[in-house]
């Protein structure tokens, strides 16, 4: 039996959600006094590795933790969004936070701040600094939240090492309109004397970067200079770095691009010295990977009885043009003929929809727009559909993800085994997993 979903968000952490006018106002000076009240716990924290990026921040964490953790150093990670319930976001010595524990916590941090203007996100993560200074580990992963320069977790001022993941467009409203702008804002995390470990760059990214690394004397590892990886034939890849190379199995999460994910995660653990790291702990942690809603396969759930019985159902939370192109890498291993894709599409407003949409159509047969419910800036079906018959692929429109599912069944062909890939959000694919038991752990 799937285990049973707990019930949505705590009373602390909705009163939370009105602390602030704006859903996102970029600063540090707000938590950086909050955090003085509480005695700074960021600076007592264990060895941070502090990982910005637009694509596969996620996984490159969940590597990181799984590796570190079969070297057998207790982990400490922060990472957002949730997908079902808020403890997700915080993970101590390598268990999820549990509710009598969050509730102090926030219930503690209100109380120290006394009413003064902040926001959600900057609440949380001293709440989360608070939990990780108390509780012994070896090592604390903190993920980006938004950016990098103005970022909450930001305020750690010498991590062990930092890693940068591919750089695309995204949230441009906040971060700029051009990839140099965006890449700077990420650069922002960079450190003086602090390792930087930067990711499969477009050239423009990988430029703005290395010239904030040296501005900053931050020591660069970077991608297809420093460090190398690449698949090899059979189940794995190759890894290669200034102290050798490493033939390493291929990490448990779908898809080609996890491989350079998983490159980051390596590059990133040999580059630091805070904790050592064996290469025997590398291969297992490899094997140990799992991060919810990354092509993710859904099976023998709740949500399966409403496809054929030969139907495969996937889930993944990518929503922008980045995301696409290596989904659509993923998507051209299945036959167009015998495995028709079906897409089952969720987006939120403010996204590309035609960027995202334009490398998935040409693989799929068909695309169903569904609304993200609970969102009240979830684009609207029509609009979804409409890019989609832009993108070249007639679009169709269902009340909810199980009506797109019904809709499959009902036109399912015998004499074929129907591929179903919901996409376009992680609020989307937050809601997929609780309807489908999956919790994530």
């Amino acid at each position: 039996m799937p285990p049973t979903v707990p019930p949505r968000p705590t009373a602390p952490l909705e009163r939370l959600k009105r602390l602030h006018p704006r859903v996102i106002d970029l600063s540090l000076d707000r938590l950086r006094r909050l955090l003085d009240r509480l005695d700074n716990p960021e600076r007592r924290l264990a060895p941070v590795l502090h990982v910005a990026g637009t694509n596969g921040k996620g996984s490159t964490v969940a590597t990181l933790r799984a590796i570190a953790e079969a070297a057998g150093h207790r982990v400490h990670v922060y990472t957002s969004p949730h997908l079902v319930r808020f403890n997700e976001r915080i993970r101590l010595s390598g268990t999820l936070i549990d509710d009598a524990h969050l509730n102090d916590l926030i219930d503690e941090v209100e109380t120290v701040n006394n009413g003064a203007e902040i926001t959600f996100f900057e609440v949380t993560t001293a709440v989360a600094m608070l939990a990780f200074a108390r509780v012994p580990a070896d090592l604390t992963i903190l993920e980006v939240g938004l950016g990098g320069r103005l970022d909450a977790t930001n305020v750690v001022d010498r991590p062990a090492a930092c890693c940068i993941t591919p750089v695309s467009f995204d949230h441009q409203d906040y971060l700029g309109t051009t990839i140099e702008a965006i890449a700077a804002e990420k650069a922002g995390i960079l450190k003086k004397g602090v390792p930087a470990v930067i990711g499969p760059q477009l050239e423009a990214a990988r430029a703005t970067i290395a010239a904030t690394a040296r501005e900053v004397g931050a020591p660069l590892h970077v991608y297809g200079e420093d460090w190398h990886c690449a698949p090899v034939e059979g189940d794995g890849f190759r890894f290669d770095d200034r102290d050798g190379h490493l033939s390493l199995p291929a990490p448990t999460v779908q898809g080609l691009h996890q491989i350079a994910n998983a490159g980051m995660a390596v590059a990133t653990l040999r580059a630091q010295s805070a904790v050592p790291v064996s290469e025997a702990a590398i291969r297992a942690g490899l094997g140990w990977v799992r991060w919810p809603a990354r092509l993710q396969p859904i099976e023998n759930t709740p949500l399966n009885r409403h496809l054929p019985e030969q139907a495969r159902l996937w889930l993944d939370g990518g929503h922008n043009p980045a995301a696409a192109t290596v989904i659509r890498a993923f998507l051209q291993g299945f036959d167009p003929v015998e495995e028709p894709v079906t897409l089952i599409v969720g987006m939120m407003q403010g996204k590309d929809l035609a960027g995202f949409l334009g490398p998935l159509i040409p693989q799929a047969a068909r695309a169903i727009a569904v609304p993200i419910p609970g969102q009240e800036k979830s684009c609207p079906p029509g609009d979804v559909a409409a890019a989609i018959s832009d993108a070249g692929l007639q679009g169709s429109m269902a009340r909810d993800v199980i009506s797109a599912l019904e809709i499959i069944r009902s036109e399912a062909k015998p004499d074929t085994r129907p591929v179903v890939l919901i996409i376009g959000s992680l609020y989307l694919a937050g809601r997929v997993l609780e309807d489908a038991g999956l919790l994530p752990e």
